[in-house]
């Protein structure tokens, strides 16, 4: 029997050759553990963040912006079947995900638990809350797990268009009337805050991401994701001529990066313990949509019985 610490070491040569994992090797039970975590989270995060969004689909303003925000909602479904895919690879069953979401016990990103007031929302969730998205999501297709890695390559695509789809919507805003841009900046000041705090604790309070960062799970700290996003976004504001609700933002010469003032932790641990302003919605919405879509299930794993017995009996005959 190879002992442990040999795999352990022979686990951690190959990551840090940039060799990818697979579902058949050896793979440390805290690796195993910590990426189904993260991935089941971001899978949950894909499915719940559908229905701020879904809520605008019979009142999105125009025809073509229906069908683009029809088509970004079926995008996210999607992802978060790729990623409940690679989920399985190790080890775990849907099931038992969705059980998890459904009872509280699995978390989504607490971006999701705010509400969706007025149409510029929509430009601000694509704009703010899919690029904040992009920063952490971008790395991800070097993460060390090849499943994962995988199946973000296509997600990345897909979620960029968002992002342009998303400030696409708030450019025409901000050419529109004058209670349109009153409504764009309104919704900026409303998302700004939460999508910073999207890339999750500040890394001297997060327990998981040195760990990660030595596995190669992730690429960049916390802090650095975000410092990049508010240096990008910054730059974005200023064509859309709208003010981002932070006095302290100021560009740092020294640094070459923006400074920002503290970020309300507080409110952030308040939404994830599920005290958000949309928190009880969101997961009683998913409940329903779980339970009603029941006979789905049943009558797809019947159809599959039943052509797997189809087939059984040809194989027979011949």
């Amino acid at each position: 029997m190879v002992p442990i610490k040999s795999l352990e070491e022979k686990f951690q040569a190959a990551v840090d050759a940039e060799i990818k994992i697979e579902p058949k090797d050896w793979m440390p039970d805290a690796y195993r553990k910590t990426l189904i975590r993260q991935i089941s989270q971001h899978a949950h995060s894909e499915i719940v963040g559908m229905l701020p969004e879904g809520n605008w689909i019979s009142r999105a303003p125009s025809l073509r912006r229906k069908v683009g925000l029809l088509a970004k909602v079926q995008d996210e479904a999607g992802h978060g079947l790729y990623l409940y895919s690679a989920c399985e690879t190790l080890g775990i069953d849907r099931e038992e995900l969705f059980e998890q979401l459904n009872t509280g016990k699995a978390k989504y990103s607490s971006i999701f638990n705010y509400p969706t007031t007025t149409w510029a929302d929509i430009g601000a969730i694509g704009w703010l809350v899919d690029g904040a998205a992009i920063m952490n999501q971008v790395m991800l297709c070097r993460t060390s797990y090849g499943p994962y890695a995988r199946a973000m390559v296509r997600i990345c695509k897909e979620e960029s268009f968002h992002q342009r789809q998303g400030f696409e919507i708030l450019l025409t805003l901000s050419k529109g009337s004058e209670e349109q841009r009153a409504m764009l900046q309104d919704a900026v000041d409303r998302w700004w805050w939460p999508s910073l705090m999207m890339f999750g604790p500040s890394d001297k309070e997060s327990t998981h991401s040195a760990q990660s960062m030595k596995w190669k799970i992730k690429r960049k700290s916390n802090d650095e994701l975000r410092q990049q996003f508010v240096d990008a976004t910054v730059e974005q504001a200023k064509i859309l001529n709208v003010t981002l609700p932070d006095p302290e933002l100021k560009w740092n010469e020294e640094r070459g990066h923006y400074d920002f003032g503290p970020i309300d932790w507080e409110e952030f641990w308040n939404v994830v313990k599920g005290n958000g302003p949309c928190n009880k919605e969101r997961l009683a919405a998913r409940v329903k949509a779980h339970d009603e879509g029941a006979w789905v299930r049943d009558a797809a794993v019947a159809f599959a019985e039943k052509q797997a017995k189809r087939r059984a009996e040809a194989n027979k005959v011949a």
